[in-house]
């Protein structure tokens, strides 16, 4: 299904240009050390799930706003490069783009990160875009501006990333809440189970929910009782940068494909394991074919089984092998 721009996901919310140094361990104060590798890349939650969504084969639009600098001119025309629609991102004049510098440990596989925040987010610009697109997907970020305008009017066209906390998000008919474990464990209580927390959201009123749990893979369960768990998919793990943003692209990819919700699940956790393999958390973000390859099987074709297709509109170490799967970024 494709809206009238032929758009089959819009995605709002944050884009950064990232500056990211993998060293072999943190320094101390006033510590110079040599990093084993630099790298700049496109970064941002919603902007990294458009990014992979599009890799995955889907016409994918982002929606935000960026400064009118050089960094926002480098981050549209990667996403451009990416072949993400940018129409309706807004550039705000005087102010800066959203920027992150980002330390990642080798010797511990942890990271650090220090950013300068975005600009208010304008979606006027996109405004067409959001109201017809058949899926929408929202960041942290993007959830009030998308809310507050009420382009949305069926809530079960949006799909939106929990991970990190949203200010004023309310689960009542989401398609698609994709919060993490711990995130839900926040809200609902840390000593509640796993299957717990899902009937817990559930009780909210969202439509399906999808919680990460890093290296243990996905759980999801539906309003009308399908469930799924999906495990880590092992990776050579380089770092988990934007892991978790990569698996809400590929979860909103295995939806626009139509497949059953188990397969959704380790869709979505093998694209976003394969792009582990960067230090960036764009660079080694899988394509379809990859991605296929990697599963063994095209799940949209003959080999896949069952009816229960979701209905959104309706971990890093040192290198070792390891299971990867998203993390909030």
């Amino acid at each position: 299904m494709t809206s009238r721009h032929g758009i089959e996901a819009v995605f709002v919310g944050v884009a950064t240009l990232d500056a990211i140094a993998l060293v072999p361990g943190f320094p101390g104060a006033d510590e110079r050390i040599v990093a084993d590798e630099i790298a700049y890349a496109g970064g941002g939650p919603a902007a990294t799930s458009a990014v992979a969504a599009s890799r995955l084969g889907v016409r994918s639009a982002f929606v935000g706003t960026v400064g009118d600098d050089a960094n926002g001119r480098a981050v549209l025309a990667g996403l451009e490069a990416e072949g993400v629609d940018v129409s309706g991102v807004s550039v705000s004049a005087g102010e800066s783009t959203a920027a992150s510098v980002v330390i990642v440990d080798r010797s511990r596989g942890t990271r650090a990160i220090c950013n300068r925040p975005a600009p208010r987010i304008d979606i006027s610009a996109g405004a067409d875009l959001i109201a017809a697109a058949p899926i929408v997907h929202v960041d942290h970020a993007g959830w009030e501006p998308v809310h507050r305008a009420g382009l949305v009017t069926d809530a079960g066209r949006l799909s939106v990333d929990a991970g990190n906390p949203v200010v004023g998000f309310d689960p009542r008919g989401v398609g698609l809440y994709v919060p993490t474990v711990e995130a839900l464990r926040r809200i609902h209580g840390e000593s509640l189970s796993v299957d717990e927390l899902l009937v817990a959201s559930i009780a909210q009123g969202c439509r399906i929910v999808v919680a990460t749990d890093g290296a243990h893979g996905s759980y999801a369960l539906s309003a009308d009782g399908r469930s799924a768990h999906a495990p880590g998919h092992a990776v050579e793990v380089l770092s988990t940068l934007g892991a978790g943003d990569v698996f809400h692209g590929a979860l909103v990819a295995a939806v626009v494909r139509g497949l059953p919700l188990a397969d959704q699940l380790a869709f979505a956790n093998v694209t976003a394991a394969l792009s582990c393999r960067g230090l960036d958390g764009r660079s080694r973000i899988p394509h379809l074919p990859e991605v296929l390859a990697a599963i063994g099987h095209d799940p949209a074709g003959p080999a896949a089984t069952g009816s229960d297709s979701g209905d959104s509109g309706d971990s890093g170490d040192s290198g070792d092998r390891a299971a990867a799967s998203p993390a909030a970024h």
